[in-house]
């Protein structure tokens, strides 16, 4: 069994040997945030591994400061505010290391009754992967997380309201040793733990902005690198604060370079075997890998609610950012928001357009729904981007929250692959945030007209 990992049976032998005494049983919300409740490892045992633990439906239905907001079908002041079931997947049980004395399991949503709770994020990448494993298919994921990290407590950042914050470099660390060398406590804290998680640490780098890197992982099942992903994305800010620092995922911080997340993608059969190459075609690319890409860039648009669900995350799209604005595809061209790396086995489609506050669960199946509609229909191959593809004639991706809500919401892919439920409930989650963002007045207003208008 892979390091950190358990099964019932160690966690009875860690439980009674007085080493384990707590169980995180919790999910990915739809910002992407791990929630759920402690429970006792004894409870655990005796019930919640069998039984699942109750919750509120609320944590589907408010904002991002846990605000109840209206328009939500399945939570609501007229419904009650009932509970859901978080029933766990217990091949997800592992150690916490930086948490003393405790494990967590990733569960899955279900009502009282249940059934699935379908905007549940995870469920949501199970509808995804059930439509591929019908075709024989399979996919393999990575993802690659930046953050920016700061020489200042969550705390103290809390209470400047974020402003003025000390990043840990004074300048662009991209590849380099030195600067980066001053974080290196607490990203070998993160690294180490969450190998100590049952993660496979592939290793770190610096990137452009101040403070800023990125923490690789093995790629794995879809499944299995998404729930790596929430427990990753909680865990190194747990960690970051441990060490009275703190980190941002946010897909754009400031003027500079955003925080990225590019998922790389794959596609294997039934007998594990790759399918996107194919040495005797074009670029060495599989027809079914060209009618997948295909299909994620004929989808790109309409889903992108998926890959940028956040006011802030379309600030990221800037030309000449590395962060991609044309729908275009290319060979280990970053200019792209499609870059085609790898040969053989490894032959896979990197998107470059989530962010750092990406839902991971949801960017991965917009990917497998838009590359299953290229594949069911065969849709042919786009022309390749060569060059600059900033410069290019090719459409480019929403520059907004509201447009990207807009079609979405005319999406017919997106009601047919994730069912009108769910683009209804992602659909009021955007409003939420327009209406939000709307009454808000920023700190820009105040400069631009507090004296000069």
């Amino acid at each position: 069994m892979t390091e950190g990992m358990l099964d019932m049976t160690d966690l009875r032998g860690l439980v009674a040997a007085g080493e384990l005494d707590t169980v995180i049983v919790g999910f990915a919300d739809m910002q992407g945030r791990l929630t759920g409740k402690r429970v006792s490892a004894r409870l655990f045992l005796d019930d919640v591994a069998a039984h699942g633990a109750e919750c509120c439906n609320y944590l589907l239905a408010v904002d991002v400061e846990m605000n109840t907001v209206s328009g939500y079908a399945m939570s609501s002041w007229d419904t009650g505010y009932g509970d859901m079931v978080m029933m766990p997947d217990l091949s997800t049980l592992r150690r916490i290391p930086w948490l003393p004395g405790t494990a967590l399991v990733i569960a899955d949503l279900t009502t009282v009754d249940g059934t699935p709770v379908a905007p549940a994020p995870r469920n949501i990448l199970r509808r995804q992967l059930d439509r591929l494993a019908e075709r024989g298919l399979a996919p393999y994921v990575g993802t690659e997380l930046e953050f920016m990290v700061f020489d200042d407590t969550y705390r103290d950042a809390w209470a400047r309201r974020y402003h003025g914050l000390t990043p840990a470099t004074d300048y662009n660390v991209d590849y380099a040793m030195l600067a980066s060398t001053r974080m290196e406590p607490l990203l070998r804290d993160i690294r180490l733990g969450m190998t100590g998680a049952g993660m496979y640490c592939e290793g770190v780098k610096g990137e452009c902005n101040l403070g800023q890197q990125e923490i690789a992982f093995r790629y794995d099942h879809a499944l299995v690198t998404c729930d790596n992903h929430t427990i990753y994305r909680n865990g190194a800010k747990e960690i970051a604060d441990q060490h009275d620092k703190s980190l941002t995922f946010m897909a754009k911080y400031d003027e500079a370079e955003g925080n990225s997340c590019h998922i790389h993608i794959s596609l294997r059969d039934d007998d594990g075997r790759p399918v996107f190459a194919d040495n005797t075609a074009p670029h060495g690319m599989s027809p079914l890998f060209g009618h997948f890409i295909a299909g994620v860039l004929g989808s790109l648009r309409e889903l992108s609610l998926c890959f940028a669900p956040n006011i802030n995350s379309y600030k990221r799209y800037v030309d000449g950012s590395f962060a991609p604005t044309a729908i275009a595809w290319g060979m280990d061209n970053r200019t792209c928001a499609l870059r085609v790396v790898g040969h053989g086995a490894g032959m896979r489609v990197e998107c470059r357009t989530p962010g750092g506050d990406v839902n991971q669960y949801l960017a991965v199946a917009a990917l497998i729904a838009g590359g299953l509609d290229g594949i069911d229909r065969e849709l042919p191959l786009p022309e390749m981007a060569v060059g600059n593809a900033y410069a290019g004639s090719a459409q480019r991706l929403p520059t907004s929250l509201a447009e990207a809500a807009e079609v979405f919401g005319g999406s017919d892919l997106a009601r047919s692959a994730f069912g009108t439920e769910v683009v209804e409930h992602y659909l009021n989650n955007a409003r939420v945030e327009l209406a939000a963002y709307g009454a808000a007045v920023t700190d820009w207003e105040r400069m631009r007209g507090f004296e000069r208008l």
